[in-house]
């Protein structure tokens, strides 16, 4: 079995449970994930399953959320999921004054990931450094927030913001809430998210946990998506029969004319075979080709 899977995860779980009961449900033991989803969200979680696994760091890290902003409220995570730390009354707070600040968190910006996340610090996780009690500085990472669109608004005590957030690989959402409160004076934190866009997959085209084991139970063809459609974004490169033996043995290939970049590499005799991915250079007389990822 070989391919990616357009997982909608639901609220609860982890991540990691998902690729546990992908790999019960496929019956298959290499499953992964790409772009990890808090347990309070739900959406997309782009799959692989086999050597496709392989494949994950080539998925375009654009991502589109839709989330649900709480104002008058702090916690140690940056969403419900942890301890208040403040929560007030910011009923005077208006929808025109949070609109007036949401084009500086536009374009590249610093951010400083929650104290509840996964990133490594001296060979540990930071949730777990929370979990003790131990609170780390976290250095500050630039991410890029292309769009930010307000969907709606609810005024009350602690006025709540419906917003569409476009953005790359890397970004918080929770820090955005967070930021976003700081900025105003009134705190803020995540009170809901859902992924709509991630890795090139739409939450409109997912198969959920429940729909996908009634699939597999049915025996029914799963539905994996190819790299070839996956991967649409990288230039493709067909070998012929000898390029291909000699790509195997992880040659570098001199070709003319090729796009400069990562390429996906595939078969001239099967144009359905993935046969890796490849980074192609500029050389003197042509362009280079140097296998990255080799699958057999």
């Amino acid at each position: 079995m070989f391919g990616f899977l357009n997982l909608h995860k639901p609220l609860q779980l982890t991540s990691h449970d998902c690729v546990a009961k992908v790999r019960r449900l496929l019956r298959q033991k290499r499953v992964g994930h790409g772009g990890t989803l808090d347990p309070l969200a739900e959406g997309v979680l782009p799959m692989a399953v086999g050597s496709a696994t392989r494949l994950l760091p080539y998925l375009t890290g654009d991502k589109q959320y839709q989330a649900i902003i709480r104002f008058g409220v702090r916690t140690d995570s940056d969403d419900l999921a942890g301890k208040v730390l403040e929560s007030r009354i910011v009923a005077d707070l208006t929808l025109a004054a949070v609109e007036q600040l949401l084009p500086d968190f536009l374009g590249e910006i610093e951010q400083i990931p929650p104290q509840y996340s996964a990133i490594q610090v001296n060979g540990k996780r930071l949730y777990e450094l929370a979990r003790a009690g131990i609170t780390q500085a976290v250095p500050s990472r630039r991410v890029t927030i292309d769009d930010l669109k307000v969907l709606g608004w609810r005024s009350g005590d602690q006025p709540e913001l419906d917003l569409q957030i476009t953005c790359g690989e890397g970004t918080y959402i929770r820090a955005l809430a967070r930021d976003l409160g700081d900025r105003l004076g009134t705190g803020a934190t995540l009170a809901g998210l859902v992924r709509h866009q991630s890795g090139g997959m739409a939450l409109d085209n997912s198969v959920g946990l429940t729909a996908l084991e009634k699939i597999a139970e049915a025996g029914e063809s799963i539905p994996l998506i190819p790299p070839q459609e996956a991967l649409s974004h990288l230039a493709t490169v067909r070998l012929n029969s000898e390029l291909e033996k000699r790509w195997f043995h992880g040659q570098r290939l001199l070709l003319p004319d090729l796009p400069v970049g990562v390429a996906l590499i595939t078969s001239d005799l099967d144009p359905v075979k993935c046969l890796g991915i490849a980074v192609v250079t500029p050389e003197d007389h042509g362009t280079v080709l140097r296998p990255k990822v080799v699958l057999n």
